[in-house]
């Protein structure tokens, strides 16, 4: 049985629930196609995250296409994009699960994708291909974890500083120890500008690009936006974050002000989870797990910043809010 989905996994709710059908005879064949529905940006762009669906076979059409994306307040950037969001859309799996990747190439420049979550010979699955062209392939999702998803054409550094990203989170079989209440996905990067406003596109910037001099620190390819549309949790909520550090250059120095985290995993095996942490770093290029409980008690209702510790990121756009249950408005930011 074949499930078509033209939605991103931040929508599917009523999905999950469709493509969770089996047969006796064949796995349930998911298909979503990302360039017929975008990852929801508007305000923000949306963090939070429905299940995986129990398709043993996910197959996902993945566009490049050129794009003008709002990369902070009234700046806006000319850039390269999977499925015309930065970060690209979700991609969420399970352990064991058999992924097929249709990459089409609706953009001006040759590209190509690299997934950090596959074993297969790049040579057959990461190479670049020419405008107006695709790439088919597929792989088994043998290792749970937080991984990134990115642009392989040279210059790789380019690629990714315009914004060629997404995550993609393979759950382990069995899912994940401990019951949740609500999942986000947060994936840090940098952009490197010229100029860029609402009359004219920023243009890349490579000379500060090579010298690591970042013109903004994000999440989820937006300086500050969680500070104006913060993630929401009720109180008692325990919340797990899947973190990914696009960069290309900086380490996401990953903390959430007022709570600490229950568990983090920093890699896919829950027998590798690190108790009562309080900040984790994820190298550019890495992902991990955390889990925090905004109890009663504790770290209850109220407002919580979650931020890069490296400060000077921060300070350029990596820092956001959590809205637990229905606290007094901020009088001004603490971070």
């Amino acid at each position: 049985m074949k499930v078509t989905v033209l939605a991103t996994f931040a929508l599917a709710a009523g999905v999950v629930a469709t493509a969770a059908l089996r047969t006796s005879t064949e796995p349930t064949v998911q298909v979503t196609d990302f360039g017929a529905v975008g990852t929801p940006t508007a305000s923000a762009y949306r963090a939070e995250l429905a299940p995986a669906s129990r398709a043993g076979v996910k197959e996902f059409r993945i566009p490049i296409r050129d794009a003008t994306v709002e990369i902070a307040a009234g700046v806006t950037y000319r850039s390269w994009t999977f499925g015309g969001t930065v970060p690209g859309p979700v991609i969420r799996v399970q352990q064991g699960d058999l992924v097929k990747i249709k990459l089409v190439n609706e953009a001006s420049l040759p590209h190509s994708i690299d997934f950090h979550a596959a074993r297969i010979p790049m040579s057959a699955a990461f190479r670049t291909i020419l405008p107006k062209d695709s790439l088919s392939f597929e792989f088994t999702a043998r290792d749970p974890g937080a991984y990134l998803v990115h642009c392989g054409t040279p210059p790789v550094l380019l690629h990714l500083m315009q914004g060629m990203y997404l995550p993609i989170i393979v759950d382990p079989k069995g899912g994940w120890p401990r019951r949740v209440d609500k999942e986000f996905v947060v994936v840090q990067s940098e952009f490197y500008v010229q100029g860029g406003d609402s009359a004219q596109p920023g243009q890349a910037d490579w000379k500060h690009a090579l010298d690591r001099e970042a013109s903004y620190v994000v999440f989820n390819g937006r300086a500050f936006q969680y500070q104006q549309h913060p993630l929401l949790v009720d109180v008692g909520d325990r919340v797990r974050l899947f973190v990914v550090n696009a960069g290309p250059s900086f380490t996401s120095d990953f903390h959430i002000v007022g709570t600490v985290f229950d568990k983090v995993y920093p890699d896919g095996d829950p027998a590798h989870a690190l108790a009562s942490v309080q900040t984790w770093g994820i190298p550019a290029g890495g992902g991990a797990v955390f889990e925090t409980t905004f109890g009663k008690d504790a770290s209850g209702e109220g407002t919580y910043a979650f931020v890069t510790h490296a400060f000077a990121d921060a300070a350029k756009g990596a820092v956001g809010l959590i809205r637990v249950g229905s606290p007094e408005p901020l009088t001004a930011a603490a971070h």
